[in-house]
């Protein structure tokens, strides 16, 4: 049972929230007890219940636009993995997808996710596995053209070991720069979270091959104790490697 330390809810200095304390239930792992502390006192997901977000991992994608300004109104949108739906939520309103800005131009927002989500006001929902062989071309045909933007806040199961998780994450990673690849637009952005480790060099090398600037960011909402960081990738220059594979070379 969760409970506020101290009298009356609030401290002797002003009025102010006191962090909220956790009782290790019954069966219950000390692992998930500190989760669950950690949820309760977490400022951002406070505020996205407040706000009407889907989980606090919206904010990573507010704070990224903020500074990098690709959800543009008109902007062609595809959230891999798009579960719960956050994502979507915010590029639904940033690109003008339900046509609520006057006089702007009305964007796309198509989100995939190998699992079911519940439908997001402004987005296409679909479940399918981005690593199809045909994905591409599936999600090209329900934009109607090329993406502006390919995003990703996917990640692997945790395994508990730090040094697989990593791998698997800059795999995912890997995998989701492939598909921007095939389908954004020249000029596009590419955006995806991936764990600091060391594997990461050879994925910013293949982007920076590809884009015209590749940045590292931790946003604000990224908590402080993660090894969670964001690439973002900007002015796709179209495929720019596989020719010497093509050709036999």
């Amino acid at each position: 049972m969760a409970k506020a330390a101290g009298t009356g809810g609030t401290s002797g200095r002003g009025q102010r929230d006191l962090k909220v304390r956790v009782k290790t239930a019954k069966g219950r792992k000390l692992s998930s007890t500190r989760w669950l502390e950690r949820q309760l006192n977490d400022p951002y997901v406070q505020r996205a219940k407040k706000e009407g977000y889907r989980g606090r991992a919206a904010y990573k994608i507010l704070e990224l636009d903020d500074k990098y300004r690709f959800l543009v109104p008109g902007a062609r949108v595809v959230d891999l993995g798009c579960a719960p739906g956050g994502w979507c939520q915010v590029a639904v309103a940033r690109v003008n997808a339900l046509g609520e800005k006057s006089g702007k131009r009305v964007g796309t927002v198509l989100g995939v996710d190998l699992q079911a989500v519940d439908p997001v006001a402004g987005a296409q929902i679909h479940q399918l596995d981005f690593l199809a062989e045909d994905a591409d071309a599936q999600v090209k045909a329900w934009l109607g053209g090329p993406a502006d933007v390919v995003m990703s806040d996917m990640a692997a199961a945790a395994s508990g070991h730090p040094g697989t998780d990593h791998l698997r994450i800059i795999a995912l990673c890997d995998a989701a720069a492939d598909f921007a690849f095939d389908v954004l637009v020249e000029g596009g952005t590419f955006v995806a979270k991936v764990l600091a480790g060391g594997a990461e060099l050879e994925l910013q090398t293949r982007l920076k091959k590809n884009f015209t600037k590749v940045a590292n960011v931790k946003p604000p909402a990224s908590r402080a104790d993660s090894a969670e960081k964001f690439v973002v990738a900007t002015g796709f220059r179209g495929r720019k490697e596989g020719a010497s594979d093509e050709t036999g070379n």
